[in-house]
């Protein structure tokens, strides 16, 4: 069975950060800051966290489809 995604969005990320903060540019585009360190994945693993909480979906709905080892990603919201 296939995925079908709801909507892809663009997020600018930022690490160790004392806080976690999403900040919506545009309904696609989002700046959010981080506490977790980009090493080992935890900067990922995090931001599929926060984003699933302030998105209100599970984090198995989201999916990081590019920029992984960057500080801009594409999210897929599957839905």
């Amino acid at each position: 069975m296939n995925k079908l995604i709801h909507k892809k969005i663009t997020v600018s990320v930022k690490t160790n950060k004392p806080e976690n903060k999403i900040e919506e540019i545009t309904d696609s585009l989002y700046e959010v800051t981080l506490k977790s360190s980009p090493i080992n994945g935890k900067a990922n693993k995090e931001l599929i966290e926060v984003m699933s909480n302030y998105l209100k979906v599970a984090k198995s709905q989201i999916e990081i489809k590019a920029g992984k080892t960057s500080k801009t990603k594409v999210l897929a919201i599957y839905g």
